[in-house]
């Protein structure tokens, strides 16, 4: 898929994101927020050299953490999204997963979070 339509999709995932979060589905709202970043580090993956066929945002996300060079902020943002849950279905981690994948997509792609 070519980059505006992988924009578009971020913008949706976004938005299902915080509807999701608004209702209270906080779980719906991480899972959004991954599928998002994944689709960010696929444009970002499409662009550069690194070729790699993983698919699912899962998968991006620990293969960009795990690349050399990646700045220190971004890699901690990937890695948070790609923690799994407890088994309380606690996040291991106090930062919040929406803010981690604006952070990642706006370092990534040239995206700015619809209103």
């Amino acid at each position: 898929m070519d980059p505006e339509g992988l924009l578009s999709q971020i913008e949706d995932e976004m938005k299902m994101a915080r509807q999701s979060r608004a209702r209270g589905n906080e779980g719906r709202a991480r899972v959004c927020a991954r599928r998002a970043a994944g689709l960010a580090i696929q444009i970002y993956r499409d662009r550069s050299a690194n070729v790699n066929r993983t698919v699912g945002a899962y998968g991006l996300l620990r293969w960009f953490a795990s690349l050399p060079g990646v700045e220190e902020e971004l890699r901690a943002s990937a890695e948070r999204l790609a923690m799994r849950v407890t088994r309380e279905h606690v996040l291991p981690h106090p930062q919040d997963p929406l803010a981690d994948a604006v952070l990642l997509i706006q370092g990534l792609v040239d995206w700015k979070p619809g209103i």
